[in-house]
């Protein structure tokens, strides 16, 4: 009880000032974090860091000294890793959006409700033969990818969806990403696979669409515009010439049911 009123007692104004701001910086960070991979690295570090803890506490030393080391290795690799987001944030700290003060955070609506429009643009696409790349985020954020598009921040509709891919328009390059039921940027530009067996007929957005689910849960549908096939991708496998019935399903399974049903675990849904 003494050593807290002696705490209390040396607590001054420059103390709170200190808190405040560490407290704020934090939360910048956060907010700069969130709706990018980053996320899900985070997780893996913090299970990490807590088996580190749990294997020194119960002296489990073989298990400490590979937690260890793959520590040691990770304060070289976390710049690598998060380059993207160190990044955006000197960006911003240029800025100096990094110190402005945003509270406000509206959620996105069910995807639930573009899971049909998307279908109904997917088949009038097909049967026009025109080329067209639909990627919906799921729980890792697409932020980096988005914005290397421009920002549309409209409600999806299977017109706005078409509209997009005609030929010769301005945003028909890239693919569009869909985030709940809001079609946020189109025109964007997203990773490709580096595997190299792959079908040497698959083109440059089917590519997109494989290297994109590599690297995070999303979902990608995919119009090939010299077949009118339809092709959807997720976690790196890509099915091919998909009718609307097989579409549906696939969208329902992989976007409602798992947001609906689907079990967390440390960011991650039980297979439904």
């Amino acid at each position: 009880m003494d050593a807290w009123l002696d705490v209390i007692k040396k607590f001054t104004l420059l103390n709170a000032i200190d808190i405040v701001i560490v407290a704020f910086v934090l939360y910048r960070l956060l907010l700069l974090i969130r709706g990018t991979r980053a996320v899900q690295l985070l997780k893996g570090v913090f299970v990490i860091l807590v088996a580190y803890a749990l294997s020194t506490f119960l002296h489990l030393r073989a298990l400490n000294w590979l937690l260890n080391s793959l520590i040691t290795v990770g304060i070289v690799a976390i710049p690598i890793v998060f380059q993207p987001e160190l990044r955006r944030a000197l960006e911003q700290v240029g800025r100096g959006g990094f110190f402005s003060l945003s509270l406000v955070h509206s959620e996105a609506p069910g995807v639930e409700r573009a899971v049909p429009e998307i279908v109904k643009a997917a088949q009038v696409l097909s049967k026009r033969h025109i080329g067209a790349l639909i990627v919906v985020e799921r729980d890792t954020g697409l932020n980096e990818y988005i914005e290397t598009g421009t920002l549309v921040e409209g409600v999806v509709s299977s017109e706005l969806l078409i509209n997009t891919f005609i030929p010769n328009t301005p945003l028909h390059d890239g693919a569009v990403i869909i985030r709940g039921s809001r079609l946020v940027a189109a025109g964007c530009f997203l990773p490709l696979t580096e595997n190299r067996d792959l079908d040497r007929q698959l083109g440059t957005r089917h590519r997109a669409a494989i290297g994109v689910t590599e690297q995070s849960d999303a979902v990608a549908v995919v119009v090939s515009e010299e077949t009118g096939q339809i092709s959807l991708a997720v976690d790196g496998v890509l099915s091919r010439n998909l009718s609307e019935t097989a579409l549906v399903e696939l969208l329902q399974t992989l976007l409602v049911s798992k947001r609906t049903l689907g079990l967390r675990w440390f960011g991650r849904k039980a297979e439904s």
